[in-house]
């Protein structure tokens, strides 16, 4: 097992020795943690916390969104613990059992019931009082500003970024309407190291989704989509009669059907999209240091019972980028300034 804080961050170059007397001791790196949105593979994101702390590495500032900010506000407060028993607890019933649903206001879940939990671990925290640099990413969603929610009270920041649109209601903060950063920055980095981290770790929950994004080249009707426009076209039955031969459209427009989603489906799969592709332009254009990917392919956005099973994953992936997080921790760690502001021993 790795240990960071052993290897790396107390002696010049990384042996664990005891330094010299013209050895000075090196300084690690201030170390941030950007953990990305993706829903129910977000509890992932707890076993990356976990191995990392397992080998010696805590974050001094973390940044999250949506799922992300939700598991790293819990750590910053010391409540990882009880988020992790409360997600292990989940069953699909129980699951279902907090969707709030909501048909006449601005989202579909009223998201009261996931607030209470958030409410009974976190209660009145202010990010201001955190012993962590933190920021919950969020979207003011007329003007499309990302917004760092780095003060206030902590719930209210998690509430905000993850208000997936149409799905839970907006956020009020501060005078703005706020709703799911994924909009704008699914995976934080440029957040972390503006914050003041020197190495940024990165955790991207949807890079394991293969064969999204690519081009097809040529594409049409064919004759299955002629069939269905002609059906189209025959007029329906009206009258008494025809009460009975409509389709229940608020169930099938919720629920979909056979061959055709609902409106949540078609909203999520959207947003998965363009979550995506924003993910992929904003790692490109700002790159982590280290990138922590688990593979999350075969869990779904709304699998919350299967935290054991993304847990187990997050820490696998931290076991697999030990060597390269020790590299970076090792490239990046400083020797003290001397009296002239000068690196001591060089």
């Amino acid at each position: 097992m790795l240990s960071f804080t052993r290897r790396n961050f107390d002696t010049p170059d990384g042996s664990g020795a005891a330094p010299g007397p013209s050895e000075p001791l090196r300084r690690k790196p201030v170390v941030g943690i950007a953990l990305g949105a993706g829903a129910a593979r977000g509890w992932s994101h707890i076993g990356v916390l976990r191995e990392l702390a397992a080998n010696g590495l805590t974050p001094d500032i973390i940044a999250g969104t949506s799922i992300g900010a939700v598991v790293g506000g819990c750590y910053a407060t010391n409540e990882l613990d009880a988020l992790e028993k409360w997600a292990l607890s989940l069953s699909v019933r129980s699951v279902l059992s907090y969707l709030d649903i909501n048909l006449t206001g601005s989202g579909l879940i009223r998201g009261t019931h996931l607030a209470k939990q958030l409410l009974e671990g976190l209660k009145d925290t202010l990010i201001d009082d955190l012993p962590t640099r933190f920021a919950a990413i969020a979207t003011e969603f007329n003007t499309g500003h990302e917004i760092w929610l780095t003060r206030g009270r902590l719930v209210d920041a998690l509430q905000a970024s993850y208000a997936l649109p149409g799905i839970f209601p907006p956020v009020l903060i501060g005078g703005r309407w706020l709703v799911d950063g994924a909009l704008v920055n699914p995976v934080p980095v440029s957040a972390a190291r503006a914050l003041g981290a020197r190495l940024v770790i990165a955790v991207n929950l949807n890079s394991d989704l293969f064969g999204r994004g690519t081009i097809i080249a040529s594409h049409g009707s064919d004759e299955a989509d002629m069939k269905a426009a002609a059906e189209a076209t025959v007029p329906k039955p009206g009258g008494f009669r025809g009460i009975f031969t409509r389709e229940p459209s608020l169930h099938r427009q919720l629920v979909g059907r056979r061959g055709r989603p609902g409106i949540p489906t078609v909203m999520i799969e959207a947003f998965n999209v363009m979550q995506d592709r924003i993910t992929r332009a904003r790692l490109a254009g700002d790159p982590p240091d280290v990138l922590i990917s688990p593979r999350l392919g075969s869990i779904g956005w709304f699998d919350f019972h299967r935290a054991k099973d993304a847990i187990r994953i997050g820490s696998e992936a931290v076991e697999r980028s030990l060597d390269s997080i020790e590299e970076a921790v090792a490239a990046l760690s400083q020797a003290p300034l001397d009296g002239n502001g000068y690196a001591s021993g060089k």
